[in-house]
């Protein structure tokens, strides 16, 4: 079992800068990718980056491609998501996921999720 915990959402003003954490416990040396994904209120949940637990692989949705970059500090087991220039249609619960076996873009096929932290961008 791997546990999840996010933690960094708030409120930010458009063109403004967040940085979501993730940290994971249990056995995460089975996890081989890591995510971050959104859902906006009405919305299907959506992907937004990952990364493969080496760091080889990197992925970003075209949406968040140049403003969003995901990190993993492997001493502290944490993920993060550094947000710069935020948009209003950033608004979005933002949840971690890890996956055992692969990496995939689709939220079915995680094994893991955190609870979720909420990001609402307004001015």
């Amino acid at each position: 079992q791997v546990q999840l915990v996010e933690s960094g959402g708030g409120l930010v003003q458009p063109g403004g800068s967040l940085r979501l954490s993730c940290a994971a416990s249990g056995r995460t040396g089975s996890s081989y990718a890591l995510a971050w994904f959104r859902q906006a209120p009405g919305k299907d949940r959506a992907f937004v980056a990952l990364l493969t637990y080496s760091v080889i692989t990197k992925s970003y949705a075209d949406t968040v491609k140049g403003r969003f970059t995901i990190a993993k500090d492997n001493a502290k087991n944490v993920v993060y998501l550094q947000m710069n220039s935020l948009k209003p249609e950033d608004t979005a619960v933002y949840y971690c996921a890890a996956k055992n076996r692969g990496y995939s873009l689709t939220p079915a096929e995680y094994d893991y999720w955190g609870q979720g932290t909420q990001v609402t961008v307004s001015s």
